[in-house]
């Protein structure tokens, strides 16, 4: 039987930051590399970037409240250890897959209680399938797509998500925020534009807020110039999200991590280290 929860999970974030729990717990999780051939053209619709390649990363973050975890996002699909993807456009690769990485925190794969998705393009998707006993909370309107759509961009990405979509996995389909756990400390942030149900994730450690982009950036830069891809779904969705995303970060003093910049890496304790 297919399980979907439609409702909306909708938080207004409040003024003062809810209690702390000594037991919330953030691991950045290596979940691909990428040499981007043609980034000037994918990254910038106002012809901002030179021509010529760029490397970024890929990243997933496993959040423990208490004994409770959330897997946001799950990277590029782990065929790729044994086989790179390698065209004229990018080359993407994968050291590890999440399941040895998990391995190395003790955490068991039926212990992921919630895989939330920031948006569906296929290198935040690619294992999810490893997960079935977890609860997906993505976007409604990326779902309305992944069932509706025949985009042959969304392949991958409904293969990936087919548990849930076509099968007997549960589903929460995010109109709005999400309070994960229900306590505020892990919030799951509509940023619509660089895909229509697209979001951000909040994760209030007791040392400070970091804010996970997601992909509403994917290097500094653009977050100095306010650079809209390409491939973004919405540009004005897309500024809109910008502007939400950044007085977010401010009002909170939050420490921002971009997904795919490697220069953020350093922002987060090495794996197997975990910010608190």
């Amino acid at each position: 039987m297919k399980f979907k929860i439609a409702a909306a999970l909708a938080l207004v974030l409040a003024s003062s930051a809810p209690a702390q729990s000594p037991k919330l717990k953030l691991w950045r999780l290596d979940c691909g590399d990428f040499i981007m051939k043609k980034y000037g053209a994918w990254f910038s619709d106002t012809f901002q970037y030179p021509a010529g390649a760029k490397t970024l990363v890929g990243s997933c973050y496993l959040i423990a409240n208490g004994d409770r975890y959330l897997l946001w996002d799950t990277g590029l699909a782990d065929e790729l250890t044994q086989r790179p993807v390698d065209n004229e456009e990018q080359r993407m690769s994968l050291k590890r897959s999440l399941l040895q990485q998990l391995g190395q925190v003790g955490v068991r794969p039926e212990q992921i209680e919630i895989v939330g998705i920031s948006h569906f393009h296929a290198d935040h998707t690619g294992q999810a399938r490893h997960f079935p006993n977890a609860k997906l909370v993505i976007g409604r309107a990326d779902w309305d797509a992944l069932e509706n759509s025949a985009h042959p961009g969304l392949k991958d990405a409904k293969e990936h998500l087919a548990h849930w979509l076509t099968g007997p996995g549960k589903a929460v389909q995010a109109a709005g925020d999400v309070d994960i756990f229900h306590d505020g400390l892990v919030v799951m942030l509509a940023m619509p534009g660089h895909t229509p149900g697209h979001s951000a994730l909040l994760v209030r450690l007791a040392s400070g807020p970091v804010l996970l982009s997601g992909d509403q950036y994917h290097f500094t830069e653009a977050v100095r110039n306010r650079g809209v891809p390409s491939f973004n779904t919405d540009r004005a969705d897309t500024l809109a999200s910008h502007d939400r995303f950044d007085r977010i970060a401010d009002n909170l003093k939050a420490k921002v991590v971009i997904q795919h910049e490697p220069a953020d890496i350093a922002k987060l304790p090495a794996f197997p280290q975990a910010a608190e």
